[in-house]
């Protein structure tokens, strides 16, 4: 029997949500209670000294204030060990966690969704050596839905409560309620670990996984992003070279006003007025406030502020506006390759299809097997010799970790070969 069916024999006995039972899921509540949020260096002496003489892996949650507060920020951290229980910090009363990351690092840390949690734990001084995402590790697993409510539930029979997922976690004090939920967030993280992990390696993918986790762990920060007002929602549509320069300048403005006042830039301007002023280029503010966006609860300060920034680009010489394009960074876009390459086009649709029937025989999301982006990258510049050895040797540098390429280099080799 090879690899491939055993695996996939083996994932069918992974629980699904749409598998679950009628029965009533009983809801969870923490084991020892609500415990009070450490916002002092005293206390938190006492949670590091705790955290350390504790045992087995290190339940981590950060909760954020998105949409509320500029930069993501942790504004509450969740923790829990065996034996040290669990513990609420604030992290704006207790800005530096360095001594707690250190007391910990000997310790698994099990993050759900880690990547989206690494950063703000790093910007307060906690970086893991070794972690494990259970997240990451249902989706290896076959899980159709990874939320953590829908993982608890399906995997170890417990309801989370819902609701607060989105709130603003900058607000001082923190209700109880909210208190509640943030504490269940880590309160079954280690089960769930620790059984997802049996799942793993029943299904002969546990050495995947932890392939996965010490990548991220040892990932750097990304670096800043360029041009980050190409972002802006709606950009699209916005054609000329000027209207940009307007799109830029709104951007920057907004960036300035929002960090300034500890704001979500959305909450500032929104992306649909910023589009809207590029695309009528107002000549003045009384133009402007007749735009979507910049109505009656825009004060005369803000107006001449926004109308400004519209001058600035209006008043650019021309080799100083954007390009309608950013300058090509790998493949175009798959859309246009039949038409640029009509061989390289039929290269990347027998690597797709290749690709997607073996993630769908492993049961797993194909991103996770192998990203789109490595695959088209791979296509349009495929190495000379085609074997196996040689495509891997391409994929790995490329950034593929050995587990996907043990997975895909023979596959691809031979959908490049016959394409």
């Amino acid at each position: 029997m090879s690899d491939a069916q055993q695996i996939t024999e083996s994932t069918s006995e992974v629980p699904s949500p749409e598998a679950a039972g009628p029965a009533p899921v009983p809801l969870l509540t923490p084991r020892e209670g609500v415990p009070p949020v450490i916002a002092d260096e005293s206390a938190l002496d006492a949670v590091v000294s705790a955290l350390a003489q504790g045992s087995g892996p290190l339940a981590v949650d950060a909760e954020r204030a998105s949409g509320y507060r500029y930069g993501q920020r942790a504004y509450l951290v969740q923790l829990r060990r065996e034996g040290a229980g669990t513990s609420l910090i604030d992290p704006v009363a207790c800005p530096d966690l360095t001594a707690l990351g250190e007391a910990v690092s000997d310790a698994e840390w099990v993050l759900h969704a880690a990547t989206q949690d690494l950063p703000c734990l790093r910007d307060i001084g906690m970086r893991p050596t070794r972690l494990f995402d259970t997240e990451l590790a249902g989706r290896l697993a076959g899980f159709a839905r990874v939320g953590l409510g829908v993982m608890v539930e399906t995997v170890l029979g417990y309801s989370l409560e819902k609701g607060h997922s989105a709130v603003d976690w900058s607000s001082r004090p923190l209700p109880d309620p909210w208190l509640r939920y943030a504490a269940l967030d880590v309160e079954l993280l280690v089960d769930l670990r620790d059984a997802l992990e049996e799942e793993l390696r029943h299904q002969g993918k546990l050495e995947w996984a932890l392939e996965e986790f010490a990548a991220i762990a040892a990932a750097p920060p990304p670096p800043p992003r360029k041009d980050p007002w190409r972002r802006t929602s709606g950009v699209h549509k916005v054609r000329r070279r000027r209207q940009l320069g307007v799109v830029r300048e709104l951007w920057e403005a907004r960036d300035e006003t929002a960090r300034r006042r500890d704001l979500s830039p959305g909450k500032v301007l929104a992306d649909a007025a910023i589009v809207a002023a590029a695309q009528a280029m107002p000549k003045d503010t009384r133009a402007l406030a007749a735009l979507p966006g910049f109505g009656h609860r825009t004060n005369r300060r803000q107006l001449q502020q926004w109308q400004a920034a519209i001058d600035r680009a209006r008043e650019l010489p021309e080799e100083e506006l954007p390009q309608t394009a950013q300058p090509p960074q790998g493949p175009p876009p798959p859309r246009a390759w039949a038409e640029r390459d009509p061989v390289a086009a039929a290269r990347l649709t027998a690597a797709r299809t290749a690709v997607t029937a073996h993630a769908e025989e492993l049961r797993m999301p194909q991103e996770n097997l192998l990203t789109p982006e490595l695959v088209r990258r791979l296509c349009w510049e495929p190495p000379a010799d085609g074997g196996p050895e040689a495509v891997g040797a391409a994929l790995r540098a490329l950034g593929a970790r050995e587990w996907q390429i043990a997975q895909t280099s023979g596959l691809l080799a031979k959908a490049l070969s016959e394409s």
